[in-house]
């Protein structure tokens, strides 16, 4: 469980990130390092970037307590649990690239797996 709560946190960071990647690439290296009082508006891409990444935030809170959770509920079934944190870190992964994107109902889709996942999660602490 823990590599999957190590994974769960790895995703995150590169959800974070890639927004911060984007920007870098539009406005480089010089304006990148310096202060960015003034920065262009957001592209239709790192929109959709830092959007995903603020879902992410809202439902990684959730994951780490259900993996710790996992890890100290003596009687918690840990192959269910881990195979609930491998669901909801890969479609997390996969939800970031079908929002950017831009796939409406497939992102909606894979949010679902993710969610069916900490429900695993959940359900393996009983």
């Amino acid at each position: 469980m823990l590599f999957w709560i190590l994974a769960g946190i790895g995703a995150y960071l590169i959800n974070i990130y890639l927004a911060g990647w984007m920007l870098f690439a539009r406005i480089g290296p010089v304006a990148y390092m310096g202060p960015r009082d003034s920065l262009p508006e957001d592209g239709l891409y790192r929109a959709r970037a830092l959007k995903s990444a603020q879902n992410f935030m809202e439902n990684l809170p959730i994951f780490l307590t259900l993996g710790v959770l996992a890890l100290v509920v003596d009687g918690a079934d840990q192959a269910m649990a881990i195979l609930g944190a491998q669901i909801f870190v890969l479609s997390r992964l996969a939800y970031m690239a079908v929002y950017v994107a831009g796939l409406p109902f497939v992102r909606s889709v894979v949010f679902t797996v993710g969610m069916i996942g900490l429900f695993q999660m959940g359900y393996a602490l009983f």
